[in-house]
C-alpha cells in the first residue's frame, strides 16, 4: 500500500492504461490525502472557506510534506477548475451535474483533476476515486464513479476542451475554458475597460490573461510590521526559501516552506499579507494631512476585520506617534482583530500612543464622531472578485444579486468615513474587487452629493510608497491593481481629502 501511494505521488504518463481491477475488488477507503481534499470540498459546499478548513484538516489527519502538498493541490486545483470539470463530467456521465448527488459529484471532480490536471496515473486516480466513493456514499455509487472516471480518462484535457468549450460568444468560451461563471467574466471585462487597463482592441487578450492568472496559485507574501520586525529577519530565516517583495518595502515572498514556522509570524510581529493590501495601508499612511496643532493624529480603520491592514496601520501609526482605532461590527471579528494587533497594542502603549479595538457599526461612526479622525481606511465588504487566486470558491459562491446588497452598504460606509474625517484629513476607500459597481461607481455616487471632498492622485500616492514603478494602475484618480499585471490581488483604492 505504501509503495502504491508513493507511486501515485510521483505521477506518471498522461494517459496510461485503464484500471484492470474490478470495482468490487478495490480498496474500500480513500487514502488520507484524498479524503482530506474531499472533506474540505464538502465543507466548502456547506459554506466554509477552503483557506480556513484545509490547514485544520491537514493537522487533524497529521499530513505533512508530500502528502500535504498533494492534498493542497488537489483541493485548490479542483475548486479552481470546477466549472470546466463539471462540463466534462456532464458529458462523461451523460446527465447534468445538478442531477448527481453532491458527494458523488465532489468525488468525480477530484478524480477529474487527478487525471486531467495532475500527474497521477489513470489507474490510481480511478481506483482511489472508487474507494473514496465507497467510503463517502456507500457501495451503490462506486459503479457510476468507475464508469465516469474511465470515460474522463479516454481523452486528454485538450481533447475535452475541444469538446465542451463553445466557440462563441467570447465570454462563454472564456468562462468554460478558464472555469469562471460567465457573469464574472463579463464583469471583469468591463472592469478592465473601466479602469483603463485595456482598450477595445486589447481587452479580450487582457481578459484571458487575467482569468488564467486566477487559476495559478498566489505567491505567499509576508509583511514585516515596522517597529516589530524587519525584512532582514524574515529573509534570514533558517530552512525557508525567501526573496524580497516586488512592490512593498516591508514585504518578503515565501518561495517555499511554512510561514507558521517563523517566530515573527507566530508572535504577530509579521504576518501573511498580499502586497496589494500592504500598499493600501502604506499609501494612506504616506499622504500628507493637516492635523490641528497641539494634538496627535487620530487614525481609524472603519472595517478592520480580520485585521491584516489594521495590523500594518497600527505599526505605522505607532511610528508616526498617532493613535489608531480599529472598528469591527461583530464581537467575534473584533476578537480576531484584537489578537492580530496584540503586539502592536503593547508596543504602542510603551511608546505612549493608543491602539484601540472597538465593536460597532461602521455606518454610525460618522454620526457619533464627526470630524474625529485625520486618516480613515474604509476597506469595504465586497464580492472578493480580486482574490480568486486565494479563494477559488468565491467565484462559484458569489452571485450577481450580491451587488444589490453590498452596494448600499459600501456607500453608507464611505459616507460615514467621510463624515468622521477631519478637515485636511485623508480617507482611503478600498475593495478587494475590481467590479465597477463596487469601486468607481460607489465613489462617484457618494462624492457627487458632497462639496467637501476632493479626489487625490491615487496612482501617484501608491507609487510614492512602493519599491517598483507599478505600471498599469490606471490614469487616476483611482488605482486598480491586477493579478496578471502586478502579481497582487485585484485591489482597488481611491484616496479622498476632506477640504479644509
Amino acid at each position: 500500500m505504501a509503495e502504491r501511494q508513493d507511486d501515485q505521488r510521483r505521477g506518471g504518463p498522461r494517459r496510461p492504461q485503464r484500471s484492470r481491477t474490478a470495482p468490487s475488488q478495490r480498496a474500500r477507503q480513500g487514502d488520507p490525502a484524498r479524503l482530506t481534499a474531499f472533506t474540505v470540498l464538502r465543507r466548502v459546499a456547506d459554506g466554509a472557506y477552503a483557506n480556513l478548513e484545509l490547514p485544520q484538516e491537514l493537522r487533524r489527519r497529521r499530513l505533512d510534506g508530500r502528502d500535504a502538498a498533494f492534498a493542497t493541490e488537489l483541493t485548490y486545483g479542483t475548486l479552481r477548475m470546477q466549472g470546466l470539470y463539471d462540463a466534462i463530467i456532464a458529458v462523461a456521465a451523460d446527465r447534468p451535474v445538478d442531477r448527481l448527488d453532491g458527494n458523488v459529484l465532489d468525488v468525480l471532480r477530484l478524480g477529474a483533476h487527478q487525471i486531467l490536471g495532475m500527474r497521477v496515473p489513470t489507474h490510481a486516480a480511478v481506483d482511489e476515486s472508487v474507494a473514496l466513493a465507497r467510503q463517502a456514499t456507500g457501495a451503490g455509487a462506486s459503479g457510476l464513479v468507475n464508469a465516469v472516471m474511465r470515460r474522463v480518462s479516454e481523452r486528454s484535457l485538450e481533447e475535452w476542451r475541444a469538446t465542451v468549450v463553445p466557440a462563441e460568444p467570447t465570454t462563454a468560451r472564456l468562462a468554460v475554458d478558464s472555469s469562471h461563471p460567465e457573469w464574472v467574466v463579463k464583469a471583469l471585462r468591463q472592469a478592465l475597460l473601466g479602469h483603463g487597463a485595456a482598450t477595445a482592441e486589447t481587452v479580450d487578450a487582457e481578459l484571458e490573461r487575467l482569468l488564467h492568472a486566477h487559476n495559478a496559485p498566489a505567491p505567499v507574501a509576508l509583511v514585516a510590521r515596522p517597529g516589530l520586525a524587519d525584512v532582514e529577519e524574515l529573509l534570514g530565516a533558517d530552512g525557508l526559501e525567501t526573496a524580497p517583495g516586488d512592490h512593498s518595502p516591508f514585504a518578503v515572498l515565501l518561495v517555499g516552506g511554512d510561514p507558521g514556522s517563523l517566530s515573527a509570524v507566530r508572535d504577530g510581529r509579521a504576518a501573511v499579507q498580499d502586497e496589494g493590501s500592504q500598499l493600501i495601508a502604506l499609501a494612506l499612511a504616506g499622504v500628507e494631512v493637516t492635523a490641528p496643532t497641539g494634538r496627535r493624529e487620530r487614525w481609524l480603520d472603519l472595517c478592520a476585520g480580520p485585521g491584516g491592514k489594521a495590523g500594518l496601520l497600527a505599526a505605522l501609526a505607532r511610528e508616526a506617534g498617532a493613535d489608531l482605532v480599529a472598528n469591527e461590527v461583530s464581537e467575534h471579528r473584533s476578537d480576531l482583530v484584537r489578537a492580530t494587533l496584540r503586539p502592536a497594542i503593547d508596543a504602542a502603549a510603551a511608546a505612549g500612543v493608543d491602539v484601540e479595538v472597538r465593536t460597532g457599526d461602521g455606518r454610525e461612526v460618522g454620526v457619533d464622531e464627526p470630524g474625529g479622525y485625520d486618516r480613515v481606511l474604509v476597506d469595504a465588504p465586497c464580492t472578493g472578485l480580486g482574490a480568486l487566486r486565494r479563494r477559488p470558491e468565491a467565484r462559484w459562491r458569489r452571485q450577481p444579486g450580491d451587488l444589490a446588497t453590498l452596494g448600499p452598504l459600501q456607500r453608507d460606509l464611505l459616507t460615514s468615513g467621510l463624515d468622521a474625517l477631519a478637515p485636511g484629513g485623508v480617507l482611503a476607500y478600498a475593495t478587494c474587487s475590481p467590479h465597477l459597481s463596487e469601486t468607481t461607481f460607489v465613489v462617484r455616487d457618494v462624492t457627487k452629493r458632497r462639496d467637501d471632498v476632493e479626489l487625490l492622485d491615487t496612482p501617484a500616492a501608491v507609487r510614492s510608497v512602493a519599491r517598483s514603478t507599478l505600471p498599469g494602475l490606471g490614469d487616476g484618480p483611482s488605482a486598480q491593481m491586477w493579478p496578471h499585471l502586478h502579481g497582487t490581488d485585484g485591489m482597488f483604492l481611491t484616496l479622498l481629502r476632506k477640504k479644509a
